[in-house]
């Protein structure tokens, strides 16, 4: 099995998180990242080459040659990476190790953020945001600002729920946590972790509160929720270390902090394994 106990400099001083693992080759394809479920596979191939997964054309290289893929809460325990530039390709097999996910339960939520809402004005609020949601998280800009890893958004905080938690809202059965809960004081500054594009950016959504969405590009989307106030428009470009926005509990929760999501496409991730560049 692929360590996961090496860091690897992928060129230009860009060193990812601290533990990747790393597959070489001199046939024009290189691994690295974190291998785990939830984790993500960073390669450099040929500027511009088409980066099949499992079969499925599902990104682009860059120009600098780098791409991301995305491995989900439910990935299998082997995927492979096929690249395809003209008449040349390269594929690799990698294993994916198993997450841990524990269970997470809270009460004192109100039940309208926890329970189908019966009022037809609240749901029609509800399939709005949706909309507005999932046309921020279909971003696709043309970047890479993934390439030099990520930094932690806030400071001095205590991670108050994991990732992929199982979560058990007032006793109920819910869906994984897919993000993770950075306890912090209200009014702490919220900072981009890396540079990227403001895709969608509101104060007052009925289960986030204040949302910002940024695309770091190739469909890698970070989403900072419950702020109580935003410091950036929609299509900013921001740098990493920018303001963003103020650490509040709007929206679904019971005390302030920052829950700190990621997407790939489709699939969600654990944003704190692109931690520690």
């Amino acid at each position: 099995m692929i360590s996961d106990r090496r860091a690897v400099l992928l060129g230009a001083g860009a060193l990812l998180a601290a533990g990747p693992a790393r597959a070489q080759s001199a046939d024009g394809l290189e691994l690295s990242g974190r291998f785990v479920q939830g984790g993500h596979i960073v390669g450099r191939t040929w500027p511009g080459a088409l980066v099949f997964v499992d079969g499925e054309s599902l990104t682009t290289a860059a120009a600098s040659g780098l791409f991301i893929v995305g491995l989900d809460r439910e990935a299998p325990s082997s995927v492979e990476i096929r690249v395809q530039d003209g008449p040349r390709s390269a594929r690799r097999t990698l294993e994916i190790a198993p997450g841990t996910f524990p269970t997470s339960r809270i009460t004192g939520l109100p039940p309208a953020t926890v329970e189908v809402p019966a009022d037809p004005v609240l749901l029609a609020r509800i399939q709005r945001e949706v909309a507005l949601k999932t046309e921020g998280f279909a971003s696709r800009i043309d970047a890479d600002h993934f390439r030099d890893g990520f930094v932690w958004p806030v400071e001095g905080f205590r991670i108050s729920s994991r990732w992929g938690a199982q979560r058990v809202l007032n006793g109920t059965p819910a869906r994984p946590h897919f993000g993770v809960d950075l306890a912090v004081p209200a009014g702490s500054p919220i900072r981009a972790p890396a540079a990227g594009r403001v895709v969608l950016a509101q104060p007052d959504l009925h289960f986030e509160g204040g949302l910002v969405l940024l695309d770091h590009g190739q469909g890698l989307i970070t989403a900072y929720l419950h702020q109580s106030r935003l410091d950036v428009r929609q299509g900013q470009d921001v740098r990493r270390g920018d303001l963003i926005g103020k650490v509040g509990m709007t929206g679904r929760a019971t005390g302030p902090h920052l829950c700190w999501r990621m997407k790939w496409r489709d699939r969600n991730l654990d944003p704190t394994l692109l931690v520690r560049t």
